[in-house]
């Protein structure tokens, strides 16, 4: 918090002062445009000569604070958007808002926990992490919280993000530039469409004419400069003509070229930019280097080739313009040769365009992930183990207020499957959520919500929170029983970490107990480690039939002057106490 108010207070004095300069550089800016003008109109009239020069070093000044007032312009955007993520983390802290982005679109219910878990939407683990301003950021953030990685690349994870973690200023500064390029999908997709659409290149013939004509011109122009010959006007005015055919005969060809890339050289431009952040950076983790050296393509850095084709869109939208378009491709056909550039910079380097934006994409996920470890000193990175070890200590969920979160140690070793019992509100639910959000976060390569954390990775796999699908025809159970037939199909394959939240709710009680059971005896035949909760105390019997594999834990609840009392600690054993029939009659249900 102290960080963030420091910086707030730097940056908003950072900000007072480049206002200030950007508005001395408009004034300054008005003053010699008009100074310019006023000079222009004395010479006219007098035909002095000092007149002009002095109009033409006013001109030159007002190009130079042109440019001043350009990068005043960004920079106060950028200082703007640093204002504004550290306002944002402050806010975030004290609890008062969410205002990141809920990747609500991401949100998949077949996924085997992304909708149990509340992975995706409003308050969900996504929104608490996401520090992303680019769609590919975005969408890589959402791709690795669906998928668990290999040891080897958690590892580098764990090593990449301790470094990032220390590197907040950079972080922030990352984030920033990647703000202020108001990336959207749209703007992604338009580039991925041009980097992926196979024109013909352009026919001999034209390619021949567009020297030849250009050329033409500039001889007859210069020959008409030395011998003041009228005749020589009429032939460049054919030569301008021909000049437009020549266009005309591959306009459509060029239109073809730029579709769905309105202000593709801005967005370009950006990335370029978070690229050369990248570039310009040193780093000592393993992964953030391989990312790094990914950025050099044929001896030169992927910021100057992207540097050079937002340069390339820009010149080509210069075609839009009537009057610009003429003049420029009538004189030396400027768009086809802006073409034939394009054309050059595609068949260079379009192999690895998407890969240079899936590297700023992948430092924007690490950056989120640095971003938690950050705010939450008190998070572990996970050991990691190869032997089906799952531990944790003082294990609660990340996105609990840590003022009043409680914390539990459990162990899946030497018993691998705990059945979890507990009156309704004691805290099973939460208990298994909180299990299931950290083996997410530690099989990324994230920090956990734990004191001390050792586990074996594993794909995580949940029914805890299905609903009606009237769109798909579906009833509650039928849904759970879908559900169930994934979970068991998966682990055919590959041992998984499976949470069960008292499942088979939609039949009647025997039914629901016995095939409980059934369950969960087939649930540990296939190697699965993991935990259900149930309210039926004859499931928790299972575990004298299988004492090495199961074991019963319970969250209690406590009446005291005549109220409930829930301390949401996990105990061994099975619950005892009951709460539903005294909350009833309590208020008046009952």
């Amino acid at each position: 918090m102290d960080y963030y108010k420091n910086r707030l207070s730097y940056y908003t004095e950072s900000l007072h002062k480049t206002n200030k300069k950007y508005n001395t550089i408009s004034l300054l800016r008005l003053l010699s445009i008009f100074s310019c003008l006023f000079l222009i109109f004395y010479y006219i009239k007098t035909d002095n000569i000092l007149y002009l020069i002095g109009a033409l070093v006013f001109f030159v000044g007002f190009i130079f604070l042109m440019r001043i007032h350009s990068r005043l312009s960004f920079q106060k955007q950028f200082l703007t958007a640093l204002l504004k993520i550290n306002e944002n983390e402050i806010s975030f802290l004290k609890r008062e808002k969410l205002p990141f982005d809920s990747g609500i679109e991401f949100n998949d219910f077949h996924h085997p926990y992304a909708y149990d878990l509340d992975i995706f939407g409003d308050h969900s683990l996504f929104q608490n992490l996401n520090r992303t301003a680019t769609f590919v950021g975005k969408k890589t953030l959402a791709n690795q919280l669906l998928r668990l990685n290999s040891n080897v690349t958690i590892l580098e994870n764990q090593e990449a993000i301790k470094e990032l973690k220390s590197k907040i200023n950079w972080r922030q500064e990352f984030f920033a530039l990647a703000a202020v390029s108001h990336d959207s999908k749209e703007s992604f997709e338009s580039l991925m469409y041009w980097n992926s659409f196979k024109n013909n290149s352009l026919p001999k013939v034209i390619n021949l004419l567009s020297i030849f004509f250009p050329v033409l011109f500039f001889g007859i122009l210069s020959a008409y400069f030395i011998t003041s010959k009228t005749i020589l006007l009429s032939y460049l005015t054919y030569v301008f003509i021909a000049n437009l055919i020549v266009l005309g005969q591959s306009f459509k060809r060029v239109q073809s070229e730029i579709a769905k890339a309105d202000n593709i050289d801005k967005t370009i431009k950006q990335y370029g930019l978070l690229v050369q952040k990248i570039e310009n950076e040193t780093f000592e983790s393993k992964k953030l280097n391989d990312l790094k050296q990914q950025l050099v393509f044929k001896n030169q850095k992927a910021s100057s080739h992207l540097k050079q084709l937002s340069e390339l869109f820009s010149r080509m939208d210069t075609i839009n313009n009537l009057v610009t378009s003429i003049v420029f491709n009538g004189t030396f056909l400027f768009n086809i040769h802006v073409l034939k550039s394009l054309l050059k910079w595609k068949d260079n380097y379009s192999t690895e365009l998407a890969r240079w934006i899936e590297i700023i994409g992948e430092f924007e996920m690490l950056n989120s992930l640095a971003n938690l470890a950050y705010n939450n000193p008190d998070f572990v990175f996970p050991e990691i183990n190869l032997e089906y070890k799952i531990g944790f200590k003082n294990l609660s969920h990340p996105l609990l207020n840590p003022v009043s979160r409680i914390g539990n140690d459990t162990h899946f070793y030497p018993q691998s499957f705990m059945i979890l019992t507990g009156s309704n509100m004691s805290g099973k639910s939460t208990f298994l959520r909180s299990l299931g959000i950290n083996m997410v976060l530690g099989g990324i390569g994230s920090v956990v919500c734990a004191s001390e954390a050792n586990m074996h990775p594993l794909p995580v796999l949940v029914s805890m929170r299905l609903s009606d699908s009237l769109a798909d025809s579906e009833s509650y159970f039928f849904a759970e029983i879908k559900r169930l037939k994934q979970i068991m199909d998966a682990l055919e394959v590959e041992p998984a970490f499976v949470l069960l939240d008292e499942i088979l709710r939609g039949t009647n009680s025997d039914d629901k107990r016995n095939g409980t059971i059934e369950v969960v005896k087939k649930v540990i035949s296939k190697k699965a480690i993991g935990a259900i909760a149930t309210h039926d105390i004859e499931v928790c019997l299972t575990t004298n039939e299988y004492p090495e594999t199961l074991t019963n834990q319970c969250f209690e609840v406590e009446i005291c002057n005549n109220d409930l009392h829930f301390d949401y600690k996990l105990r061994s054993g099975i619950c005892k106490n009951k709460s539903a029939s005294f909350l009833m009659q309590k208020m008046g249900v009952i």
